[in-house]
């Protein structure tokens, strides 16, 4: 388990261990025996959003059941798609929420799939989305959610003056912290050298975890939609997108929500003492101890899910699942940064056969 590891001493030497392993071609998609067969379901999109150049977005979308209470636009994390919220959507879509789910530019079903558009280009279809399912549902109040990857890019946006006029943004482990100098500069230039080495989690030396719930690990696993395989320039595009969100954080427009899970193997508890550390006043932190860094595709999701929903109906009230209290008691700990993972956030290294 990567949390009971001291991986700092292998920051600077990992991506020399990458190198190893890599390949300039992305691997087959596994095919899922027959007992798990739904899990390799393709599942067409609901809607195509079209962006101001011309692309189209594939985009899921669960309609809210009763009165529409909220609409939610939720970007997903880095190598994923837009089937991250299958197994949260029942339970916010029972609570009155529409969410709107797209693809992001360079994943799961975009023409572009594997490459990396940048953060600007990044963030400006993130604000073009949010105004297009504002026009679709107006006066319903508009929530942004970013899960890793997703959250960083909303931090972005939200920290910018043109950010669009939304209810709240929910960040679920956001990638949102800066790996340092030097491991940041080896990325780049092996991004500059490689572009199109691909890594596939087989190069760690370590096995990381990213969810509890094996359901929801098979399903992304054989999901045609995950990316099996990241090129050299998108996990260099990724560490600059973490940086920068970092720096923006304190600019936070609007109510926010942080939500960071105990077991979370990917973003480290130094980033994100680090994050909470720096974000504007007001700013709801909450903590769910038995919570991996997909956090609504774990076992503890329900928690996630009503407090999500229980912040967009009722901010004012104490959250459900005793995060705010479990947020205090977590932030008063030291986090002085010797657990600090690999500068790799590739969640297929959490998958089944990996």
């Amino acid at each position: 388990m990567l949390s009971n590891l001291r991986l700092s001493r292998l920051r600077y030497l990992t991506p020399f261990l990458l190198l190893a392993g890599c390949a300039m071609r992305d691997p087959p998609a596994p095919r899922p025996p027959a007992i798990w067969a739904a899990d390799g379901r393709l599942v067409p999109p609901d809607t195509v959003l079209r962006l101001p150049d011309g692309t189209r977005v594939p985009t899921r979308i669960w309609p809210a059941r009763g009165r529409v209470r909220a609409v939610m636009l939720a970007l997903h994390g880095f190598d994923d798609s837009r089937d991250a919220w299958e197994f949260a959507a029942p339970a916010l879509v029972a609570q009155g929420i529409t969410l709107y789910a797209p693809d992001l530019r360079g994943f799961g079903g975009m023409a572009d799939r594997g490459l990396w558009a940048g953060t600007d280009q990044m963030v400006a279809d993130a604000r073009n989305e949010a105004l297009q399912i504002a026009r679709r549902h107006p006066g319903v109040p508009l929530y942004l959610m970013g899960e890793s990857m997703g959250g960083a890019i909303l931090t972005c946006l939200m920290a910018r003056p043109d950010a669009p006029p939304v209810a709240g943004t929910i960040l679920l482990a956001p990638a949102v912290w800066k790996l340092g100098a030097v491991p940041e500069t080896v990325l780049r230039l092996l991004a500059a050298t490689a572009p199109d080495w691909r890594l596939t989690g087989h190069e760690l030396p370590v096995h990381v975890v990213a969810g509890d719930d094996m359901a929801a690990m098979r399903r992304l696993y054989f999901d045609p939609l995950t990316l099996r395989a990241s090129r050299m320039r998108a996990v260099a595009g990724l560490a600059a997108l973490m940086r920068q969100a970092a720096e923006a954080a304190p600019r936070l427009h609007g109510p926010t929500m942080v939500i960071y899970g105990g077991h979370d193997q990917l973003v480290p508890p130094p980033a994100m003492a680090a994050l909470w550390r720096n974000l504007p006043p007001g700013t709801r932190r909450d903590y769910i101890p038995q919570g991996y860094h997909l956090l609504l595709r774990g076992r503890s999701r329900q928690a996630a899910t009503a407090d999500i929903a229980q912040w967009i109906t009722d901010p004012d009230r104490p959250l459900p699942s005793g995060g705010d209290i479990a947020a205090a008691a977590w932030q008063a700990l030291p986090h002085d940064g010797s657990d600090a993972p690999l500068p790799i956030l590739a969640p297929l290294e959490a998958l089944p056969g990996k």
